[in-house]
């Protein structure tokens, strides 16, 4: 199944200031998140964001927090899986309730949070995408374990630019026009 911009919304899991040094390759997954970000902004993709417990991994780093559409929701949570915080889980259904039963899922870390996520939204009903490109954890073996539980369990496994590209569907458009550029 393809993703579809009109079906999808996209959630950005714990890019947090403490975090994100630790990252395994983290450079290259905010590069694809704000990638995603753009994305989003353009086609008018729903934006929810999450905190891991922002009084101590700090808040979403600041490239990331200028990237963010202005319609975009952070939320913080305590709980690994953002399902188990209720204001997220509310978000994320209401614009299910909408249309928007694809989940996009990007962030930290790919074995915890993200992984925890994907499998309950996924319990919920919602078709999910992680996007490969645009997770990590502080070690790739961690990634790797991720990707393979993800998969067994139903979810798809994306990248940056299969996610945006599908969203975009056609390359004679303005969106194409103004999006390409972001993978040369």
């Amino acid at each position: 199944m393809l993703l579809d911009a009109k079906r999808s919304q996209l959630l950005v899991v714990d890019l947090q200031a403490r975090l994100m040094p630790a990252i395994h390759d983290g450079e290259a997954v905010l590069r694809n998140v704000r990638t995603l970000l753009e994305a989003a902004k353009r086609l008018g993709i729903p934006v929810t964001v999450t905190e891991q417990y922002p009084q101590g991994l700090g808040a979403t780093v600041p490239p990331m927090q200028e990237a963010l559409p202005t319609d975009a929701v952070t939320l913080a949570k305590t709980s690994f899986s953002a399902v188990r915080a209720p204001a997220i889980a509310e978000r994320v259904a209401a614009l299910r309730g909408s249309g928007l039963h694809q989940l996009v899922v990007c962030g930290t870390e790919a074995h915890i949070c993200v992984l925890q996520s994907a499998l309950e939204f996924r319990n919920t009903g919602l078709d999910v995408y992680v996007v490969a490109d645009a997770v990590s954890s502080r070690s790739q073996h961690s990634v790797a374990a991720a990707c393979a539980r993800l998969l067994h369990a139903g979810c798809h496994w994306v990248t940056t630019e299969m996610a945006v590209f599908e969203w975009m569907g056609e390359a004679a458009t303005d969106d194409f026009r103004a999006l390409a550029p972001l993978f040369r």
